[in-house]
């Protein structure tokens, strides 16, 4: 019997993730936008927070899907996010009029387009509390674990001495010496 515990014990290792607290991102994870990012920039500012996270989409986009699905929805994720960042969405083909950090109104998709260049999704952009975008990643990451430390290298400055993909491998190589 012991052994037929420990086999299928072995078998739910590579799904641990799967086992871990989720919640709905839309509820737990975004915010609501009052579609004016000035003001947005404002709330973070009273709220004590690092900046503004925008997570630029579309519809269907199986990236961003993934992300919702196996990422931002993880408990330890929106926690943290939440707690240094305002983090609203932008869909890239959206026709929704939007005022910009500098209160200029426009479409999503002009915003997404014109002023950042994003042509792919996701795209994750963060914005100090001037409005200066001060990181980008686009695309999925690996799993949980990456995207927190993209939170981290936002959060404790990394970004200003540093590239992401240098960050990661450091911190890659640190838990390779830590096992």
């Amino acid at each position: 019997m012991s052994r037929y515990l420990i086999s299928i014990a072995l078998l739910l290792l590579p799904f641990g993730d799967i086992a871990a607290a989720t919640r709905d991102p839309g509820d737990y994870f975004f915010d609501q936008s009052l579609g004016n990012f000035s003001d947005e920039l404002e709330m973070a500012r009273d709220e004590g927070k690092k900046g503004v996270l925008i997570m630029f989409e579309m519809d269907e986009c199986p990236f961003c899907h993934r992300m919702k699905t196996r990422v931002l929805n993880q408990v330890q994720v929106q926690d943290y996010f939440k707690q240094h960042f305002l983090i609203y969405t932008v869909d890239i083909e959206g026709d929704v009029e939007i005022a910009d950090f500098r209160g200029n109104t426009m479409k999503e998709k002009d915003f997404a387009f014109k002023q950042f260049r994003v042509r792919a999704t996701p795209v994750f952009g963060f914005f100090d509390l001037e409005g200066k975008m001060i990181a980008r990643f686009t695309g999925a990451t690996n799993d949980a674990q990456e995207f927190m430390w993209l939170g981290e290298f936002v959060v404790n400055d990394h970004y200003k001495t540093t590239n992401f993909s240098r960050y990661k491998r450091e911190k890659r190589r640190t838990l390779r010496k830590v096992r």
